[in-house]
């Protein structure tokens, strides 16, 4: 290529990214118009919004689509954030734990955060207050109340129904680790510190166990998965049952109504977790092919449980009748499956996220044990792998799902197939009603709040675009995007009706 063609070349390319800024090329022939014309038309094809395009019209319509938002960037990565009990409600707002993770360089340890946060009510907080926050500071909603300092990062936290001061962690060993995090000593993350000493260690995977982690609502038992292809399941209680039966007399008595009974166990450093006590498990369950990305307990059996894993499978198990799958459904998504959750106030309804981009939710009565099953519904709204699902427990039939191209969607599958078609707009995937938008790279955990209803924490991986470790953000959508639409109807009539005597009232 002459130097002539190489200038040309390059004025094209400039042309094209002054494009991008709403400037329109001038080409000097008819010819170099055609061409650029055409480049034009290409472009606009394949061009897709920008990350920080999508961000800013988001931002602009924070005070109509939200009923609260704080926004909170974290110094740290984390991998999973979950709400913890409330402690305190007040007039214009209630106070709540919170738990997350902090996943660093290896400059500092990597932590288990407990941190309160306060959540305000809905129709507190003023529109024109609530999107005007800055993405590189820290919220002063979320504040840190207490530190762990974890052995290896964490990837995964889930609390005990039973007890939610009581959490489940996974790492990336073959270890589950609980914590008693009221029991646990407050921490000062600093290099070289040591340890933090777990009240108890769930042994039995045979590989690295990083993220399939659940609790049972039912019992305090926990299920996990991993990469040695099995499901382990624990029960919490075979710890007490052992210590209360221990004929050397070392075990210490519980404290403070903890589900806990931790071990009297002298020694200092706590360098390994396994320093701590240790409980075998109940059952190991083989079926899968491939790692197990997740598992959820049936909300109403502590026996039933199902997983799901990267040889595309979801699987039904009932500890009464052995290790081996009840039912396996091949092929359940076109690709790995990374995340499975159970409807609470529906036992037959099971929902799972793959890196197929969609969300698929099963009737367990219409899964065969001969591997034969489809799906009631494919919810195909992401653009990006799922990495988490979850139902809400507000209404039985809405569930969220957060996944790596950075939204967060929520769906009712009830409005499947009663949606109303708008001239002149894109019609949105049949049950899509909310998506949110406010994190820039992949949300990577999110977590409905049982005690604030309609309200949800997520957190994302973004760290390159905040200059932070990542985004957290606790968010309520408007009311008047998920009640009745009657029912809204009747309060706009009847703000009319107060505006216009108002109006008539005035001299």
């Amino acid at each position: 290529m002459d130097a002539q063609s190489q200038q040309q070349q390059q004025q094209q390319i400039g042309v094209k990214k002054k494009e991008t800024r709403g400037r329109k090329p001038k080409p000097k022939d008819d010819k170099k118009d055609e061409i650029l014309q055409q480049q034009a038309k290409m472009k606009k094809a394949l061009q897709q919004p920008t990350v920080d395009d999508k961000y800013g019209q988001w931002k602009s319509l924070v005070p109509v689509l939200y009923d609260w938002l704080a926004n909170h960037n974290l110094v740290w990565p984390s991998l999973s954030c979950r709400w913890g009990p409330q402690l305190e409600q007040a007039t214009y707002k209630n106070r709540q734990r919170l738990y997350l993770s902090e996943q660093t360089d290896g400059s500092v340890p990597n932590t288990l955060v407990i941190a309160n946060c306060e959540v305000v009510k809905p129709r507190v907080a003023a529109a024109e207050h609530i999107s005007q926050f800055n993405e590189e500071a820290r919220s002063p909603f979320v504040k840190k109340y207490k530190t762990i300092i974890h052995p290896g990062e964490v990837n995964r936290i889930r609390e005990l129904p039973q007890n939610t001061k009581i959490v489940a962690t996974h790492t990336d060993s073959p270890d589950v680790l609980i914590w008693d995090v009221e029991a646990q000593p407050n921490r000062h993350a600093v290099f070289g510190a040591t340890n933090s000493r777990p009240d108890l260690i769930l042994t039995g995977h045979q590989d690295n166990a990083e993220f399939a982690l659940a609790m049972c609502p039912t019992e305090p038992y926990v299920l996990s998965g991993g990469k040695d292809k099995s499901v382990v399941l624990w029960s919490i209680q075979d710890h007490i049952s052992a210590a209360a039966t221990d004929p050397a007399g070392t075990k210490s008595p519980g404290s403070g109504g903890s589900i806990i009974k931790p071990t009297s166990k002298t020694g200092e450093g706590n360098e390994k977790a396994a320093d701590g006590p240790s409980v075998a498990p109940r059952g190991i369950y083989h079926g899968h092919e491939d790692t197990v990305e997740d598992v959820t307990f049936c909300p109403s059996s502590s026996q039933e449980f199902c997983s799901v894993g990267d040889d595309s499978c979801l699987i039904l198990w009932d500890a009464r009748v052995g290790t081996n799958p009840v039912i396996k459904v091949e092929k359940a998504h076109d690709a790995d499956l990374h995340c499975v959750d159970w409807n609470p106030n529906d036992d037959n309804l099971i929902l799972t996220g793959s890196a197929d981009n969609s969300v698929r939710m099963f009737d367990r009565r219409n899964l065969t044990s001969d591997g034969v099953g489809a799906p009631i519904h494919k919810f195909e709204g992401h653009k990006a792998a799922v990495l988490c699902v979850q139902w809400s427990p507000d209404k039985s039939s809405v569930f969220g799902s957060a996944a790596e191209d950075g939204l967060l969607n929520i769906w009712d599958y009830d409005k499947v197939g009663k949606k109303v078609e708008r001239a002149g707009r894109t019609p949105a995937p049949p049950g899509l009603f909310f998506q949110h938008a406010g994190h820039r790279d992949k949300v990577v955990d999110f977590h409905w709040n049982a005690s604030d209803p309609w309200t949800i924490v997520s957190v994302s991986d973004d760290c390159d675009t905040t200059g932070g470790g990542g985004t957290l953000q606790i968010w309520r959508m408007s009311d008047l995007i998920y009640r009745p639409e009657e029912e809204v109807l009747g309060e706009l009539e009847k703000f009319r009706s107060h505006v216009v005597a108002c109006a008539s009232s005035k001299p």
